[in-house]
């Protein structure tokens, strides 16, 4: 289903009134399609009176950071790069249900020291209203640290995003969505920097075979993969079964298998109880 051309022209404008109301802001930006547009948007409104800012640490792939930089520098968006340490934080690398709370409040926690040095008004991030229906405790330490969020204000939805990118002429419109390699781990298995490396050398290694939208999920000895369902015929074959054990038994995984149901964005979420979604939500 098409967005409504007449609705997404009053809700650019909407975006650009938010973002023209921040005054001198920072924008959170990890290089996907949210927050992309919202750092190129803000960008076309704001001017010199903006700056993305990207947080480099082990649980972002260096493809991604790459990707991010390059981007930014092909539409002139003004970039810093700062470092957060999300993983000394004993609540993060525990790696229950509040993992990603933990780790945005980190994030904006830095943001907001970063904020007050350089002398910039505010800062916003790339949440959008899709992401209201999905477990995402990252957003309450949103509101904790009083985080715009431009593009939910506007009430622009992930299609409606993708398509103003696109009309904009912007290469990441359609790229795939892409969570931080933590979320790879299954809950309750600790965040430790050797499985984050291990889950970027395998997903860099599904990327080097051709595959376009994927996870490496770690379940210890087990290595659960998950590929796009329209990829999935690709994967179902003895030659590629024989490519991933190859590549994943070299990666020091006992057990390896390819996922049945696909691709599908925050799977390990299935594997918590409701009460600790809604607890914390």
């Amino acid at each position: 289903m098409q967005p409504d051309i007449l609705d997404l022209a009053s809700k650019r404008t909407l975006l650009d009134s938010k973002l023209q109301s921040l005054g001198r802001t920072l924008v959170a930006y990890s290089g996907g399609v949210d927050s992309a547009f919202l750092a190129w948007a803000a960008h076309q409104v704001l001017g010199d009176k903006m700056l993305a800012v990207i947080a480099d640490s082990p649980s972002l792939a260096r493809t991604h950071l790459q990707d991010a930089i390059a981007f930014a520098a092909e539409q002139s968006i003004p970039l810093e790069v700062i470092t957060t340490a999300e993983l000394d934080r004993p609540e993060y690398a525990r790696n229950d249900a509040s993992r990603c709370f933990h780790c945005k409040d980190e994030l904006f926690t830095v943001m907001e020291d970063f904020r007050c040095v350089r002398g910039f008004d505010s800062i916003a991030y790339g949440v959008n209203l899709d992401d209201q229906g999905d477990f995402r405790p990252g957003q309450a330490a949103a509101r904790q640290h009083n985080v715009s969020a431009p593009l939910l204000e506007a009430g622009m939805t992930k299609l409606e995003i993708r398509e103003l990118a696109q009309a904009a002429g912007l290469r990441i419109w359609d790229k795939p969505a892409s969570a931080c390699l933590s979320s790879r781990i299954e809950y309750g298995r600790p965040v430790t920097r050797e499985a984050l490396s291990l889950i970027e050398q395998g997903e860099d290694a599904l990327r080097t075979l051709g595959f376009r939208q994927f996870r490496v999920r770690h379940h210890g000895e087990i290595v659960r993969i998950e590929i796009a369902r329209e990829e999935l015929a690709r994967a179902l074959t003895p030659e590629m079964a024989a490519e991933f054990t190859r590549v994943f038994k070299a990666l020091g995984f006992k057990f390896v298998t390819l996922d049945l149901e696909g691709f599908r964005s925050g799977s390990m979420n299935a594997l918590l109880p409701v009460a600790e979604i809604t607890r914390s939500a």
